[in-house]
Parts: structure tokens; sequence; C-alpha cells
């Protein structure tokens, strides 16, 4: 999590004072981290996701190359992050790949509804050619080049949801929203082989098993919260994932129906263009369908319609010929220099400066996003949590 600026000596005294950086000192908020006991690499993951409320929060969902954060370690990952800020309208795509100098691709989306109001199907595929993200069928963004052929090495899955201290990235914390809590109806993972996407596994989490997933119980600089085993709880087929206050940790209340919980788009030819549709209507309920010509760079050229209404629904009509809502556009890479060495390194990103060179990454969006230029106000405490996001206790 860091803000990108065009002074190096600026990035380097940030980056220097991580090595000093301190958690031992309990946090009085507490947040809830879960990951796969298995590594995977490449495929397409599906997850039903409702995500919290509230400035300051994020809800998440990234693949992540274990021991990344490690000094010496190049690290890979690939990230999903919803705000809590602005009624949770916005998310943030990104990829995170190096060794000393770190690159990323972060870029900001316009999700058009509150993505906490109802649930809503996310998914990430992972090739040899590309990384893309899409919500409800619909393709928002494509990446290729270089760091997609950096992402080499298995990744572990992981949920969490916590708070910034980086408020010009995810808004002022408004502790009056606590308690918060991202919620996850299943999960699916599809291998990739030979150009096809096949069910590996699906999880339902009628129980949280326990030879699947891990509880986090570490946090990083920059992280309001201590991760808390006891604020991951399942009930009612659900995996909820808390952010409380000190002391009120843990989920009793009713678990929101999810009004469409139909089967996802995983299944058929990676990159040749998935159809998906869902019937439901309501709160959730979108009647999309997406596809994708693989023309371009990144085969972005994307058609998405939607009929539905509730919450869900899109409720609108576009063609992509490189412009317009789901257009193709160009997104935007930087480069950031390293955090502390040992423990720590990391980063997600905000706001991609419009005036960045891609560096390669050969992003292609499809549908709505927002860009604007970095703030250097943030720098010290974005870089900080940069630095450190994974960073567990030393044993």
């Amino acid at each position: 999590m860091f803000t990108r600026v065009r002074s190096g000596s600026m990035l380097a005294a940030a980056s220097l004072a991580l090595a000093f950086s301190s958690t031992a000192a309990a946090k009085p908020y507490k947040g809830a981290e879960v990951y796969s006991s298995q590594s995977y690499l490449q495929g397409r993951i599906e997850m039903r996701m409702r995500m919290s409320r509230g400035s300051g929060i994020l809800s998440t969902f990234f693949t992540y190359k274990n021991g990344s954060e490690m000094s010496g370690a190049f690290w890979e990952e690939i990230d999903i992050e919803v705000f809590g800020k602005d009624n949770a309208r916005s998310w943030q795509s990104n990829i995170i790949t190096g060794m000393g100098t770190r690159t990323t691709s972060e870029q900001v989306h316009n999700a058009g509804v509150s993505l906490a109001d109802a649930y809503h199907t996310y998914a990430l595929e992972w090739t040899p050619d590309y990384v893309a993200w899409s919500i409800d069928g619909r393709e928002i963004k494509r990446t290729t080049g270089a760091q997609v052929t950096a992402l080499k090495n298995p990744q572990s899955f992981r949920f969490n949801t916590w708070s910034s201290d980086a408020t010009e990235w995810v808004g002022a914390f408004d502790d009056s929203a606590l308690p918060q809590h991202q919620f996850v109806n299943w999960i699916k993972y599809y291998r990739y082989n030979n150009g096809n996407f096949e069910l590996a596994w699906q999880d339902d989490f009628n129980s949280l098993d326990s030879t699947r997933w891990s509880k986090g119980d570490w946090t990083f600089d920059g992280n309001r919260v201590d991760f808390d085993p006891q604020n991951v709880t399942v009930k009612d087929g659900t995996l909820v994932l808390s952010l409380t206050r000190e002391g009120q940790t843990g989920f009793t209340g009713a678990v929101p129906r999810d009004e469409d919980t139909g089967a996802g788009t995983g299944a058929g030819a990676g990159g040749a263009g998935a159809t998906a549709s869902s019937s439901s209507s309501g709160a959730g309920g979108a009647e999309a369908t997406a596809s994708s010509s693989g023309s371009g760079e990144g085969g972005a050229a994307t058609t998405a319609s939607s009929s539905g209404s509730g919450a869900g629904g899109a409720g609108a009509t576009a063609s992509s010929s490189g412009s317009g809502e789901v257009g193709a556009t160009t997104g935007a890479s930087a480069s950031v220099g390293a955090g502390a060495t040992g423990e720590g390194g990391g980063s997600d990103g905000t706001m991609p400066d419009d005036e960045s060179s891609d560096g390669g990454c050969g992003c292609v969006v499809a549908g709505a996003s927002a860009t604007t230029s970095s703030w250097a106000a943030a720098l010290a405490l974005g870089l900080s949590a940069l630095a450190m996001r994974r960073r567990r206790p030393r044993g």
C-alpha cells in the first residue's frame, strides 16, 4: 500500500525508515486473515463475496508467493482489494513483482454499486500469458507482458479484512462503523491445463477445513489491526472475516443471504472468452454476459450487457471499441524502492498516475476506472504498509 511520487530520494528515505518499524504492542482493533495451506501455480479462482463498509477499511482476496517478504526474495502477488470508503463502491486490482525494486500495476475501478450491499462473484484468471480480473462474469482488466511472465512460482490464496494507516489511499478511519464483516459464500479453484480451466476443488465453507485453511495471527506496520483468529468464523455455510474493537472479537449476527449462488464461469478455454449469466434479481442479482475477443495486446476487446436489477444489477449496455465504459484503456505500472531488509516488503498501491509508463505490463482495462495523481503526503505511511505487509512474528 503506497502512493507513487516521482522523487527517488523520498522513496529511498521512506524505505530506510521501514527498518525501524515495530509491531510489538497490541493494537486496539482486530481484523482477520485466512490463508491456504497449499500453493497453486496458475489457474482461475472464483469467490462469492460481500465486502466490509467503512472509511479506512479494506476487504481483500489475493494470491501470494509465501516468503516474498523475506530479504533477498523475489516478490510475487496478485490482488483484489475493495475499499470500504464511499459506500464500498470502488476496488483495486494489482500485480506486485520484483526484488529490490518492485513493480506494481495497481488500478482503481468504480464498481457502480456498493460491494457491501450484496454478494458478487469475483474471479482471477492467471495463465502463462495473462492475468485477468472479473466481477459477475464481466472482465474488468487484463494484464500481459513482463509482470505476468515474472509470476513463476506457486502462490497461496488469502482473504483478509483490515484497516490501513494510509488515509489518502483508503480514507480516514471511522471506527463508528465497527464491527464490519467480509462474507465469503464459496471459493472455487480451476487448474490451468493446456489452455483450459478445469475445476480442481470447491469450498462451500460448511466448516473451516483445517487441511485447506489456516488463520492469521500477525500484523504489519501501516495496519491498524492485529489479525486475530477469533475474528474468523464459519456460520450458515459462510466464511466470515470480522473487523472489531479489541475485546469484541467474533461474529454472532445473522449472515446476509446470498440471493444468487449459481455456478461460476471457470470451465472452458482460458483466454478464449468466457460467457456467464445469472438470472436472479434483487440484491446482487444481475443478468450479465461478457466475452473477450482476445484482440489487442491484452486481448481486452470486451462486450458486456446487463438487464439485471437490484443492488447488483448493472443496468447498462456497452461494447468495446477502445473507448467508452467497457472500452480498452491502458493501465499503469510503477517501480518503487524496496522495503527494509529482513521481514517486510510488498506493496499494493493506489490511484495510478495517469502519466506513468506501464513498464511493459500490457495492462488493459474494461470497465469504469478512476485515476489521479499520486500524493506525496501518504508516502511514509503507504510505504510502511508496503514493506511490512505480510509480516509474521518471528518464532
